[in-house]
């Protein structure tokens, strides 16, 4: 969040960090996209030429993709919340369980977006994971699903993880990766379960790897549209303000 905020200082000539949070709230409001995730694209995305009237010349803007199987009110297609909230209702449904989180990729981390079932400690500890010792980073890391069978005895956990999760009430979890169709992890939806996992069916692997690869490019649409929509609006109205 600093990072950009200084970085809207010096490109607009804002008074201080002060102007710049301001700038970020407003635009994330009107744009109903989350605060941390415009001040991310501001740092990430490339800045507008000098003196551009828009930032993204010529860009072509698509309609949201189908998301068979989840379920979405037809004017939620575009809602981040809303499609996070049914891929995560759809995990829990094909995997039998009332646990559950959602992560999407924050740099070269996952950022916890929404969870259900999970206590506080767990959400705490959870709320952005960097380091390989859980299944969700194993599975963004190999681009495949991840079935932990039993929490307790797994070695991929380091032991503050595993006591995490166990004390959460998990003895077992599952990591399918949200997939651009390229191939790029872009988020990860994982279902707990209270008991050790046998495993799962072909049928349920196959409904979950698709589910993956739906939102996974619906993700990538709301960069692409939703997310530079607020960026475009952000520079229209940093570049109208009096200096």
């Amino acid at each position: 969040m600093a990072a950009a905020q200084g970085l809207l200082v010096k490109r607009y000539g804002l008074v201080d960090v002060g102007d710049g949070f301001e700038l970020l709230r407003t635009v994330s409001q009107q744009c109903n996209v989350k605060l941390h995730t415009l001040a991310d694209a501001v740092v990430r995305v490339p800045a507008p030429d000098a003196d551009a009237r828009v930032w993204f010349p010529g860009r072509r803007r698509y309609s949201p993709p189908r998301l068979p199987g989840l379920m979405l009110d037809p004017g939620s297609r575009g809602s981040q919340g809303s499609v996070l909230k049914a891929v995560l209702h759809r995990m829990l449904s094909i995997t039998q369980t009332s646990m559950g989180n959602v992560q999407l990729m924050d740099g070269n981390r996952l950022h916890l977006a929404r969870h259900t079932g999970l206590n506080t400690y767990f959400t705490e500890f959870f709320a952005f994971v960097d380091a390989p010792t859980t299944s969700c980073a194993q599975a963004a890391a190999e681009h495949r699903q991840i079935t932990v069978r039993d929490v307790a005895s797994a070695e991929l956990f380091d032991e503050a993880s595993r006591y995490a999760i166990l004390q959460a009430g998990s003895r077992a979890a599952h990591s399918v990766p949200l997939t651009n169709g390229r191939g790029a992890v872009l988020g990860m939806v994982s279902s707990h379960h209270e008991r050790p996992l046998t495993a799962f069916t072909t049928a349920q692997l196959a409904a979950l790897q698709q589910t993956g690869t739906d939102v996974g490019r619906w993700l990538s649409w709301h960069w692409n549209t939703v997310v530079l929509d607020a960026l475009e609006r952000l520079h229209t109205t940093a570049t109208r303000r009096p200096h």
